[in-house]
């Protein structure tokens, strides 16, 4: 399909790359971009670091490519409704975009604190969006006594590192045993701990917070679950992230807050898990099967994972499924906090195992392994990425686990228990 309408619901990372795929590969109908923000796309590594810190604006995070893409755009247009039968894209103010191919890229937003009330008191913020990273800078900007900060996974951490680094009092409490344990376990959760509590941080892992507590309208602190209290007056919420589908209700599509389910192909699946031929995804939203997965189906949040799943999409939707083949990009992730440069290629979800395999954490610069079931799945690297290209083809190939010993530079390989939790049955 070279011409009629595509419509491509988000204004993302992955609504933008899959729209710039879908002209390069000859697209020259019209392209409609619909988004529930009233900016253009814009990338959001920034927005807890630089933007937190005042080295960037937060409207200087605009993508590049945005002015040349020719498409048509309907920003600050939340979509509300998807007609499957009538082809259309329903949108806030009661419009119908129709459509031949229609691609989802809705993403994700941040996950509220749980209890409505208290996650309306001033001075309770989330980071996902461009405003949300803006009304958190500009609280940040008045100097409050103390941040407590709910969450110590990748958002959390980086937040806290760029709230330091400002000069400011910061608390993270997570009821995990360590920072990052959920992605990456306590081995690497166990150092990075290390590094926030020499840059400063009051770090209180295996700590819950049962309520936050206010007064006059505005966030005064904590009650943990213990009984105990933790004084605030600013709060960021890092707890995750809730997929954009709730606007799929009643379109008979498989689709919930874990993301839309896929075929390989990024093809949206309906509810009896049929492919629907004119109804696409990609990036956080999209819950696709992987390869390296054993072909269960996962939804990522990477910023690597939304440019190369929109590319694939865009390949399906122009040439076909069977040209697209099925999508099987190596996931990577890279994070900047505390100093540190954290990276990492596949899938830690389920792993039994990790060996550092380079350097060694009192180094500050090694590489860790994970291994399920005898295979290599995952290799992160802290400070250390010139050596994990290396580990690219024993994971794409489920190479045996740990799959390169007797390196140059390298330690005595010592696995041992990862400290994830096991896969759920499918």
């Amino acid at each position: 399909m070279r011409d009629g309408t595509i419509v491509v619901a988000g204004a993302s990372l992955a609504a933008l790359r899959g729209a710039e795929a879908l002209r390069a590969r000859g697209f020259s109908g019209r392209l409609v971009l619909v988004g529930d923000e009233p900016h253009r796309p814009y990338d959001r590594p920034p927005l807890s670091k630089h933007v937190l810190t005042g080295e960037i604006a937060p409207e200087a995070t605009t993508l590049p490519g945005v002015g040349a893409l020719r498409a048509e755009w309907r920003l600050g247009a939340p979509v509300t409704g998807l007609d499957r039968a009538g082809r259309a894209l329903l949108v806030g103010g009661g419009e119908r975009l129709p459509f031949d191919r229609l691609l989802i890229a809705t993403g994700a937003r941040a996950r509220p604190w749980p209890v409505p009330d208290e996650a309306a008191l001033a001075g309770v913020h989330t980071v996902r969006s461009r405003d949300d990273a803006a009304a958190l800078a500009a609280g940040l900007a008045a100097r409050p006594e103390r941040v407590l900060i709910l969450g110590a996974g990748f958002i959390g951490c980086e937040v806290a590192s760029s709230i330091r680094a400002l000069g400011l009092p910061v608390t993270v409490a997570d009821p995990a045993p360590s920072p990052l344990a959920g992605p990456l376990g306590p081995v690497i959760g166990g150092f990075v701990a290390g590094r926030m509590e020499a840059a400063g941080i009051d770090l209180r892992v295996g700590t819950e917070v049962a309520h936050l507590e206010g007064a006059a309208g505005r966030v005064r602190g904590a009650r943990l679950t213990d009984g105990g209290t933790i004084a605030a007056d600013l709060v960021v919420v890092a707890l995750g992230a809730v997929r954009n589908t709730e606007w799929l209700a009643g379109s008979g599509l498989d689709a919930d807050e874990g993301g839309l389910s896929c075929d390989g192909a990024c093809r949206a699946l309906d509810e009896a898990g049929r492919p629907d031929d004119a109804i696409f995804a990609a990036g956080d939203v999209a819950r696709c099967p992987h390869p390296l997965f054993g072909g269960r189906p996962v939804a990522l949040e990477h910023w690597g994972n939304a440019v190369a799943q929109a590319a694939h999409a865009a390949r399906a939707m122009i040439d076909g499924p069977e040209a697209a083949g099925r999508y099987a990009e190596v996931p990577a992730f890279w994070s900047s906090q505390f100093g540190l440069t954290i990276k990492s290629l596949g899938l830690t979800e389920g792993a039994d195992a990790v060996a550092v395999v380079q350097g060694h954490p009192r180094t500050g610069r090694f590489l860790a392994v994970y291994g399920r079931e005898g295979h290599t799945v995952a290799a992160v690297s802290v400070d250390a990425g010139r050596w994990l290209p290396a580990y690219e083809a024993p994971i794409r190939e489920g190479a045996p686990f740990p799959p390169i010993v007797g390196g140059a530079d390298q330690p005595s390989v010592r696995p041992v228990p990862s400290g994830l939790p096991a896969l759920q049955p499918a």
